[in-house]
């Protein structure tokens, strides 16, 4: 039967593979995931083709970061109209883009996952011999994450209701005829723990910069477990990442400095940023964070007066170090993703300083997912979750440590709150928890009309719609389009 090398809602409207960038132009780092692969030289270089697909401003480029931290609470804006401000106001409806790029480029990475997965499994089948247990568990790895996040953007959470609508799941060359539904969202992490696992078994553990390894994807796991209120084993996951001394936790005295340098010791995956190769420049994820009137960096999200107050808690804390003056006068402007403020936007070392690596998961979450869980799992251990708290924790010097008889979710929450902002964690630590929601718009002037002030995770644009153009291309996914729109 004919085989379609793309993932696809409805080939009619929409090809995948239609925008031109880094993908189209053949560099000797990537190829397209469609071309057979030969040796294993081939298949890493597909991997290089697929994380850079992955860095895209779309996904985690910028967009999925962001909109993680606009929706949070964490941060606000200042003016509409500077750019993605519809993720902090929440106009999202069917029949504009939506945002529809984490559908289309989501999955479009997930087709290139497939084919790299396919083309070795077929060579595999045929007898071959070569070693490909690195690059196939690379890419179970990558799909897995990007199924992750496109089920946590379109579906509701796990501990909310994981019998709800979450993404269609494809994990092999289409049909061409092929109009895949969305499938339950208990089936959506069904797949992501299946490809983890399978993954954690062929991975080597050594570790190679701007490439997924064992320890990366042990990670990735804790974090879908912790999601799913698994604590018993997403402190199992984060702990083996810890106890393995892979990687280390930056002093207080390097932690900013850690932001001016690629590859660092706390770095378990990174996306690689280089000139040419997929730096946004302007619209990259440190320029709409910074302030700096000689680019016209106006800042187009700051940090809200609520994360702002937390910070606070104490006045020598080593994270405001990234921080420095927005345009209302608060040091409220991050330059986490352009190096830090001491020298000037070193960037991380490469030219220009926007050509910054994406930090897609650090050690520091792995001390604070097991903090988390040792807390709630079955057996709860306060003393061991303050252990790994204060890990986090003394990079506010001034404030006193956890003890088992005083940690709380909340202590936790606000750490993280401080240590991984603008790395896209707070919307979804909210809507896991069912927490609510408060939004800063007294700096922004105008009238929300797309949200209240707080909202929890029953307001249903806390999911985006299914965009229009996969509705129009494939009528049958009408009638699963999320609530409200």
């Amino acid at each position: 039967m004919k085989k379609k090398s793309l993932y696809i809602i409805a080939l009619a409207s929409l090809s995948l593979f239609s925008c031109k960038g880094f993908l189209d132009v053949d560099p000797t780092n990537s190829i397209e995931a469609s071309a057979t692969i030969k040796t294993v030289e081939d298949a890493q270089v597909m991997i290089n083709g697929l994380t850079s697909k992955l860095g895209a401003g779309s996904l985690y480029g910028r967009n999925i970061l962001l909109y993680a931290d606009a929706k949070g609470g964490d941060l606000t804006i200042v003016s509409q109209g500077r750019g993605l401000d519809a993720f902090y106001v929440f106009n999202h409806n069917k029949d504009n883009n939506s945002y529809s790029g984490f559908w289309t480029d989501g999955f479009n990475a997930i087709l290139q996952a497939n084919n790299i997965i396919s083309n070795i499994e077929a060579l595999q089948a045929a007898g071959s011999t070569l070693k490909f247990d690195n690059e196939k568990g690379q890419a179970l790895t990558l799909r897995a994450m990007m199924y992750f996040d496109l089920v946590r953007i379109y579906g509701k959470t796990y501990t909310d209701d994981p019998n709800a609508l979450g993404v269609p799941i494809t994990t092999a060359l289409l049909e061409d005829t092929a109009k895949p539904s969305r499938e339950k969202v208990a089936d959506v992490y069904k797949q992501i723990l299946a490809d983890l696992n399978a993954a954690t078994a062929i991975l080597p553990k050594n570790i190679n910069h701007g490439y997924i390894n064992y320890y990366a994807a042990k990670a990735i796991l804790s974090r879908v477990y912790l999601t799913m209120g698994d604590y018993d084993k997403a402190l199992e996951a984060a702990d083996e990442v810890i106890a393995s001394k892979a990687y280390s936790l930056y002093s207080n005295e390097n932690w900013v400095a850690s932001w001016s340098k690629e590859k660092g010791s706390e770095s378990i995956f990174e996306i690689i940023k280089m000139k040419d190769q997929g730096d946004l420049g302007s619209s990259s994820l440190g320029f709409y964070y910074l302030r700096n009137k000689d680019e016209n960096a106006i800042g187009n999200f700051t940090a809200s007066d609520y994360f702002v107050n937390r910070l606070a808690q104490d006045p020598n804390d080593v994270r405001w170090g990234i921080f420095t003056k927005d345009e209302l006068d608060r040091v409220a402007a991050c330059y986490k993703y352009v190096g830090g403020t001491a020298a000037k936007k070193p960037g991380d070392g490469k030219t220009p300083y926007t050509a910054v690596n994406i930090k897609v998961i650090r050690l520091s979450e792995m001390y604070l997912t097991a903090a988390e869980a040792a807390l709630k799992k079955k057996a709860a251990d306060p003393a061991k979750a303050a252990e790994y708290l204060n890990q986090i924790r003394k990079r506010s010097p001034d404030l006193a440590a956890a003890t088992a008889a005083t940690i709380t979710e909340q202590m936790i929450l606000d750490e993280k709150s401080k240590e991984l902002y603008g790395e896209g964690h707070r919307f979804w630590d909210m809507i896991r928890l069912n927490k609510t929601i408060t939004f800063n718009d007294e700096h922004v002037g105008v009238a929300m009309t797309h949200r209240e002030k707080t909202i929890t995770r029953k307001f249903y644009k806390t999911l985006l719609p299914i965009p229009q153009v996969e509705i129009n291309a494939y009528p049958g996914l009408e009638a699963q389009q999320n609530p409200g729109y």
